[in-house]
């Protein structure tokens, strides 16, 4: 076995990039490719699926939310 760092894909620009503790801006390859995808978190870009699940009542109606 090798003591050979391992290489990940940049989430931004997919560039191969060292997965070491000399990288600081791991997983990213840049300060830029990292402030990028810091951007696009603080823009709400990135969203999480949600589906509507028919069991659960609806709260949007009058009196929502009061016991």
């Amino acid at each position: 076995m090798t003591d050979r760092p391992s290489r990940v894909a940049c989430p931004t620009c997919g560039k191969a990039v060292e997965w070491s503790a000399e990288n600081r801006f791991r997983p990213f390859c840049t300060e830029r490719c990292k402030l990028i995808d810091l951007g696009a978190w603080a823009s709400e870009s990135y969203r999480a699926p949600v589906s509507e699940d028919p069991t659960e009542p609806d709260d949007s109606g009058p009196g929502a939310g009061t016991s």
